[in-house]
């Protein structure tokens, strides 16, 4: 089987239409590119001046217009050339809430051809100590929240938003946009992703990457509107519940929704969904990017039928399984979006998107999540890299322009992702069905919480760091909101006695909340384990017995 392709329309997509497609060299192998592509992050962030007074950042009470914001970035960014000496190459670390300044100090990072670090708002202090030491910014923007987790020194340069960050907002406001030169397959950010290994690995993007994402985005929108019997696109009003230092939230949300001149209004606060609902009639949403936890707290919540959701036209995500059941609900709460539903298949090394299914393929096959979108090919292989024939399961393999350039500063891990051709190995077993793919699992021990992915083996790693543990298994168990829960089996060390609230508090202590086990098992019997002393989390799990036989 050769690989699959995005199924195109060429009224789109043909010589010299908006979304024309070409063949040209991306680092070395030649690939399907959008022609008429914009070369960097800044060139979208000019063109949006023609949006004006219309407004780009919704926050709580705060307003910022698409005007406003330029100046704003502009101002940022002298603020950062001049008074930190930020230039080409040098990163900056943004840890924060999701605010206007995470938005605006991205944008004149990335405008002066510096690297963005978008640093998880939910890690504890071990961990942002460590994201710092790995990616060695030249300066850190944070909220003052997460600066107390760290608990001393940083050891770089800090700009609180809370106290310091308006000064950089009015530096110059008169200050033009930088004009250094920007290659489009320089490094435009670094994302961080957990690893089987326990510890995150810097997922590096292009500006070639995130613009391969945003026009992918807009080509979906224009086919969409194409396909609604020319009915006249009205400016978007995204409301947005995914945290910036994910692909949903500063790719797919501030960055896209930016190059569209529509309105990004954010969620403020813990998550709450009669907060969400209310700011959906109030903002008359048009549309809403989910992950399975949020989506379901809103879709049960008692009071979803006393809002007026009618403004929200199209629903979507995949950052998490969203069953069939779940999809039904919401096209129920949602009566403007039956046709408009999408779910998608990616992860940050292909820049957040590899499939996408809406409409009749998901009304059809709710369990699909999809076709390739444009510029993409996707191959099932076996473990010896054997292209499968369709239907037959294996290991996702992605080729595009959205693959990422690497691990930052991890040549070894990112040799064992990237293969010739530019082939992404995804870790993530499917198959491919009547040119869609269907998951069967992602990432073997990936752990899907509430749209966080967890790896069990950084809080194996940690429970086995107490000296009352012996050794330990840590799995995702099935969970109405969440999609799954955290849970640990733990053995505990000869003549210790320990309990789950004490382990608890150990692993609250050096990771972030959401990685903390809900469910705690401690038993005496030792872990099943194979020849080589791998453990056998299937039979843990109780998918299967174990079928070694100790010596």
């Amino acid at each position: 089987m050769t690989a699959i392709r995005a199924s195109l329309d060429p009224a789109l997509t043909g010589p010299g239409a908006r979304f024309e497609i070409g063949v040209e060299d991306v680092l070395g192998e030649p690939m399907e590119v959008f022609v008429n592509r914009a070369r960097s992050l800044r060139v979208l962030l000019e063109r949006s001046a023609r949006h004006g007074d219309a407004e780009y950042i919704v926050s709580g009470d705060r307003r910022v217009t698409y005007a406003q914001h330029l100046r704003a970035v502009a101002s940022v960014a002298a603020a950062l050339r001049e008074r930190f000496g930020i230039g080409s190459g040098e990163r900056v670390a943004i840890l924060a809430a999701n605010c206007p300044e995470w938005i605006v100090a991205f944008w004149a990072t990335v405008s002066l051809g510096a690297v963005a670090v978008g640093m998880n708002g939910w890690w504890a202090g071990d961990e942002i100590r460590y994201g710092l030491a790995d990616a060695e910014p030249k300066l850190l923007i944070a909220d003052r929240r997460r600066l107390e987790r760290l608990d001393g020194d940083p050891g770089v340069p800090v700009v609180e938003i809370d106290s310091e960050f308006d000064a950089l907002w009015h530096h110059d406001p008169d200050a033009a946009l930088p004009d250094v030169a920007i290659d489009e397959d320089d490094p435009a950010l670094i994302l961080y992703t957990s690893g089987t290994t326990g510890r995150p690995k810097g997922a590096v993007h292009s500006h070639r990457n995130v613009i391969a994402l945003v026009d992918v985005n807009t080509y979906n929108g224009a086919r969409r509107a194409a396909a609604s019997s020319g009915t006249r696109p009205v400016r978007g009003r995204a409301y947005l519940t995914n945290p910036l230092f994910h692909v949903s939230g500063l790719h797919n949300g501030a960055i896209a929704l930016l190059a569209q001149g529509a309105t990004t209004v954010w969620h403020v606060g813990r998550f709450d969904p009669a907060v969400a609902m209310a700011t959906m009639e109030r903002e008359r949403a048009t549309s809403w990017s989910i992950v399975a936890t949020t989506a379901w707290r809103v879709v049960n919540h008692p009071d979803a039928g006393r809002y007026d959701l009618s403004s929200l036209m199209h629903v979507g995500g995949g950052a998490s399984p969203i069953s069939g059941a779940l999809q039904q609900r919401i096209r129920e709460v949602f009566p403007n979006v039956a046709q408009r539903l999408g779910i998608g298949y990616g992860l940050t090394e292909c820049t957040s998107l590899a499939t996408i299914a809406g409409g009749g393929d998901l009304l059809a096959n709710p369990d699909t999540v999809g076709r390739p979108v444009p510029m993409t090919e996707l191959e099932i292989r076996d473990a010896d890299g054997r292209v499968l024939a369709e239907g037959e399961e294996g290991e996702i393999h992605v080729r595009s322009p959205l693959v990422m350039l690497g691990y930052w500063r991890n040549p070894a891990a990112t040799d064992a992702v990237i293969l010739s051709g530019r082939w992404l190995r995804t870790g993530d077993i499917g198959s491919i069905r009547d040119g869609q793919l269907f998951l069967a699992a992602r990432r073997t021990d990936l752990i899907l919480r509430g749209g966080e992915n967890v790896y069990p083996a950084e809080i194996e790693n940690c429970l086995e760091a107490h000296p009352g543990v012996r050794e330990c298994a840590v799995l995702g168990v099935p969970h109405d909101e969440l999609g799954q829960e955290v849970a640990a089996i733990v053995v505990p060390a000869p003549g210790a006695s320990v309990t789950g609230t004490e382990l608890a508090e150990h692993v609250g202590r050096h990771l972030a909340a959401f990685k903390v086990p809900s469910r705690w098992t401690v038993r005496d019997e030792p872990l099943p384990r194979n020849a080589t002393g791998k453990l056998l989390r299937h039979v843990v799990a109780g998918d299967a017995e174990a079928t070694f036989v100790e010596e």
